[in-house]
């Protein structure tokens, strides 16, 4: 593509490419411009793509550019999520199968999108359900963010565990977590935010041969500066990040200003 945003600084937190972009839409578009032909060649070498998306306002500029800027072979991609709130059915406003499927399903119409039921009747088995779908293949790229708390995903500080023997897992929210979720419109009060969740876990987040990570704004400034200054512990679920060569971290000025 032309005219495609260049970072204003690139550097390595140990084995963690960084880059920080001058806004968040410079971001999202670099980062999609990074992740499009890491696709295509799934795609040309396997004949299909498997990918995890993240959902959430750190992510909107990024799935934009993907969606809209990069004519992707979606007819033979596979998506999968991430997290799906325990009790709330898919027409919820905060729920992220609506997300997914407003923003990508609707748009890009891939082949397939396996969404996590956060409404099942049984939390344990639609974790073994989705994990079964996770596991047919290999994945080929996963996409996220970064929680204000350091979570990957819904691995809030808790319940984070980087030799997690699950694919995914029933978590329970941290309050800093059900704060973030009230702090971004999706839930009106911390009464109102389930209390559980359904969640990728770490290992299989980072199971992907390459895994991209974007984190725009001030309010993830603080869990930037101690996953890749502090220490590889999981009081920061993203510092195991730094152990990850195949990962990519994307910023914005405002994400880095505590670097």
């Amino acid at each position: 593509m032309e005219n495609l945003p260049k970072p204003e600084s690139t550097f390595s937190s140990d084995e963690l490419s960084v880059e920080i972009y001058a806004d968040t839409a410079a971001m999202g578009r670099a980062a999609a411009a990074a992740v499009a032909p890491v696709i295509r060649k799934a795609v040309d070498e396997k004949g299909e793509a498997r990918v995890i998306l993240a959902t959430g306002n750190s992510q909107f500029s990024f799935i934009e550019a993907l969606v809209g800027e990069h004519n992707l072979p979606w007819d033979k991609i596979t998506g999968f999520h991430m997290d799906e709130y325990v009790g709330i059915d898919e027409d919820h406003p905060a729920s992220f199968r609506r997300w997914m499927k407003e923003r990508v399903v609707a748009t890009a119409k891939p082949r397939e999108f396996h969404f996590l039921k956060g409404d099942a009747p049984d939390p344990e088995a639609e974790c073994e359900r989705y994990a079964a779908l996770l596991t047919e293949k290999p994945i080929d790229v996963t996409c996220m963010g970064i929680g204000e708390n350091g979570h990957l995903a819904f691995n809030d500080p808790p319940v984070a565990d980087f030799n997690d023997p699950k694919t995914v897992k029933v978590v329970e929210l941290d309050e800093a977590c059900k704060k973030q979720q009230v702090g971004e419109g999706h839930f009106p009060s911390m009464d109102s935010v389930p209390t559980r969740a359904l969640s990728l876990t770490i290992p299989t987040l980072l199971s992907a041969e390459r895994v991209f990570v974007m984190v725009p704004d001030s309010r993830k400034a603080d869990a930037v500066a101690n996953a890749l200054k502090g220490p590889v512990s999981t009081a920061c679920p993203a510092s195991i990040l730094r152990q990850q060569s195949h990962a990519r971290l994307y910023l914005d000025i405002p994400a880095a200003e505590k670097l």
